[in-house]
């Protein structure tokens, strides 16, 4: 099993969309790029921490491949707005890959590079290296699949 870490705006509904991959094993919502030890949701929304929020997967290589989780990346969220996604602002909300090793890295650019092409306005995504995870409080973790939704947008 290998990790993978996204932040594409709100967790709860890039959540949903990873969990219902093939291969795909686990997913957890948390924080991630900041400088507070064990932030809380509370801590994150006041924009000061530096945290995103962010989707950890853990996946089987063996049934998808790490460029076919950053595909579902690039089309779950707007990689053009920086610090947004609809109606949400602040830099928690930040497009981001947090790689794990450096063949992540080297994929990561490459499919950003690649995704460029489908967008009119340059990608602000970040691809910056994992730090410290932390999970997210427990009623955040699956979020909608607890309330029977399949995603949060309007």
């Amino acid at each position: 099993m290998e990790k993978a870490t996204f932040g594409a705006g709100c967790f709860w509904g890039v959540e949903e969309a990873f969990r219902q991959l093939k291969g795909v094993a686990s997913t957890a919502v948390g924080y991630e790029g900041g400088a507070k030890d064990r932030p809380t949701y509370k801590d994150v929304c006041t924009d000061e921490t530096g945290h995103a929020e962010v989707v950890e997967v853990t996946y089987d290589p063996k049934l998808i491949s790490y460029d076919q989780l950053l595909d579902l990346f690039w089309k779950s969220h707007n990689p053009t707005t920086l610090n947004r996604q609809g109606p949400d602002f602040g830099s928690q909300y930040r497009s981001a890959v947090f790689f794990h090793s450096p063949e992540q890295e080297k994929i990561a650019k490459a499919s950003k590079e690649k995704a460029q092409k489908n967008f009119r306005n340059p990608i602000v995504t970040q691809v910056v290296p994992a730090e410290t995870f932390w999970k997210a409080e427990d009623y955040h973790q699956q979020y909608l699949a607890k309330r029977g939704l399949g995603s949060c947008h309007i």
